[in-house]
C-alpha cells in the first residue's frame, strides 16, 4: 500500500491555496466545503474566486507566492504550472512539516486527492495512488450510479436513531443487534421508491414507536 489512507478534520483549519484558475478554483470549493478557512494566493483569479473573496468566504492575495507564505498553514495546494513556484513551495512545505498537494506532480506531494463519491454523510474515496486517474474516475461513475440519495437519507436515520438509543444506555449487544438489523433491512429500498408509510411501519417494528419520520424531523423529497 502506497498511500495511508485517512480522512481529515479540516473545520475552521488554515488552509493555502496557490494558484487561481479552474483546478484552484475547485480545491478551494471542496476545501469551503469541508469548513476550512482558505486562503488563496494568485495574481489573477476565476470570476468565481472573486465572487468568494467579495464575499469574505475566502480570503485573497492578489499576488504571486512568496517564500513564507504558507507559515501557520495546515494544508497546501500549489495549482500553478510553474514548476520554480512549486519547487519553493514544497521545500517551504517540507520544512514546516505541512501537508502538501501539488496538482499533477505527484513526486512533490505528501498527499494526494481521491476521486470522491459524496451522499450526505456518506463519502467514498477511490485512489489509484496516481497511477490512473481515468480508472478512478470510471469507478466513480460506477459507484454513482450504484450509491444513490437514498443513502444520505438512511444515514440520518441512522445517525438518529444511534445517537438516541445510545443516551437511553441500552445494552451494547442489543444496540448491536438494531443497528446491523436496520442495514440489512428494505430500508434503503423503500428510501429509494419513497415509501413513508412503510419505513414508519419498519421503523417502529424494529426500533420504537417513537421513530417517525416526522418525529426525526427527516424528509424524503
Amino acid at each position: 500500500m502506497r498511500y495511508y489512507p485517512i480522512f481529515l478534520d479540516i473545520k475552521n483549519k488554515p488552509c493555502i491555496v496557490i494558484g487561481g484558475g479552474q483546478v484552484a478554483e475547485r480545491k478551494v470549493i471542496s476545501l469551503l466545503d469541508a469548513g476550512a478557512k482558505v486562503c488563496v494566493i494568485s495574481p489573477e483569479i476565476t470570476p468565481a474566486i472573486k465572487k468568494l473573496a467579495l464575499k469574505k468566504r475566502v480570503k485573497l492575495i492578489q499576488r504571486a507566492y512568496k517564500t513564507a507564505d504558507l507559515k501557520n498553514s495546515f494544508l497546501a495546494y500549489s495549482a500553478t504550472n510553474n514548476k520554480t513556484v512549486n519547487q519553493k513551495v514544497f521545500q517551504e512545505a517540507k520544512k514546516q512539516g505541512i501537508l502538501l498537494n501539488i496538482v499533477d506532480v505527484p513526486e512533490l506531494c505528501n498527499f494526494i486527492v481521491p476521486s470522491v463519491v459524496e451522499r450526505g454523510d456518506l463519502l467514498l474515496a477511490i485512489s489509484t495512488s496516481g497511477k490512473s486517474p481515468a480508472l478512478a474516475k470510471k469507478i466513480r461513475q460506477q459507484l454513482e450510479k450504484k450509491f444513490g440519495r437514498e443513502y444520505a437519507i438512511f444515514l440520518k436515520i441512522m445517525g438518529f436513531v444511534r445517537k438516541s438509543l445510545l443516551k437511553k444506555g441500552m445494552e451494547s449487544d442489543k444496540n448491536k443487534r438494531i443497528f446491523e438489523g436496520l442495514v440489512d433491512s428494505r430500508l434503503i429500498d423503500l428510501i429509494k421508491q419513497n415509501k413513508k408509510r412503510e419505513i414508519n411501519s419498519l421503523l417502529k417494528k424494529d426500533v420504537g414507536s417513537e421513530f417517525t419520520l416526522s418525529k426525526m424531523k427527516i424528509r424524503l423529497g
